[in-house]
């Protein structure tokens, strides 16, 4: 299940495999990158408060809950994640892009513009990993799932437990990313293709065994240094696993501003989309 408030569902070939996305709106494109064990869903609420002011594009990355299994030899560590989100942007000609990551999702937009940063005409970074935070972040004992990739029978048994949905506000799920519970199917759309689809497991597996802070720090000195364009902080207010302390010297760091979200844990598009929304109307018309 895809939300239809995200748009018209589409496909196109890359180099790691195919790829599907949603697009609506039209005018400077918005590029939604999401994190581990999330798809396209996590902008369904999002979207059509900008889709009237841009074009929305937000892809199923091969991170776990997406539908099409890249290939089989696909790169999914980190560079290799951020080479796909830059072939994405080239397959498509997007030029003067808005690049929005979320959760880990905001580790591969670091490193998608400081190693591809032509395409790249905003970055925005939103309650994600910053040089101070491990990868997985050690909030929440998400550690845990970059420890079961080492082989196929541990990472498929620690999600066994998400087949009931008590579990699903549990800290160490997505009880401490969104402050208010997911509705079911859109829950659901998260965590069945790790359940039932070995292709998929397969893919997440490669992708969170291979994440290392070591990419994220890499990244941020590069972007400190050589990305010349602007940068916005939109972090939750009331961030649990993203901690504001680390937040903010990176963003000073980088010269950028710091928008706090209120009302909402990591996911704030899940949380709060309507000041999310409010926010990326004022900063990113400019």
């Amino acid at each position: 299940m895809r939300d239809p408030r995200l748009g018209t569902s589409r496909e196109v070939e890359l180099p790691a495999g195919t790829l599907r996305y949603h697009e609506a709106g039209a005018g400077r494109p918005i590029v939604f990158v999401h994190g581990y064990l999330v798809n396209a869903n996590l902008w369904r609420k999002v979207v059509p408060l900008l889709s009237e002011h841009f074009r929305c594009l937000t892809p199923d990355l091969p991170l776990g809950s997406h539908l099409l299994p890249v290939n089989r030899d696909a790169d999914l560590t980190p560079p290799g994640m951020a080479k796909l989100i830059a072939d994405f942007l080239d397959a498509l000609g997007l030029d003067d892009v808005v690049l929005f990551g979320n959760d880990s999702g905001g580790a591969y937009s670091q490193l998608t513009a400081a190693t591809y940063p032509e395409r790249v005409g905003r970055l925005v970074l939103s309650s994600c990993e910053t040089p101070q935070c491990t990868w997985p972040p050690t909030p929440g004992g998400f550690p845990l799932l970059k420890w079961t990739a080492v082989h196929p029978a541990p990472y498929r048994a620690l999600y066994q437990v998400l087949r009931f949905p008590k579990t699903w506000r549990w800290r160490n799920t997505y009880g401490w990313l969104a402050k208010y519970p997911i509705d079911a199917a859109t829950m659901r759309s998260f965590i069945d293709p790790v359940l039932t689809d070995p292709a998929i497991r397969h893919d997440g597996r490669k992708a969170i065994g291979a994440v290392d802070a070591r990419y994220t720090r890499a990244a941020a000195q590069t972007l400190a240094g050589n990305f010349h364009k602007p940068v916005d902080f939109l972090w939750a207010a009331e961030d649990h696993v993203f901690p504001l302390t680390h937040a903010t010297p990176y963003a000073d760091q980088l010269g950028a501003d710091l928008h706090l979200i209120p009302d909402a844990y990591t996911y704030v598009t899940e949380d709060n989309p309507e000041a999310v929304a409010k926010q990326g109307l004022t900063l990113w018309q400019q």
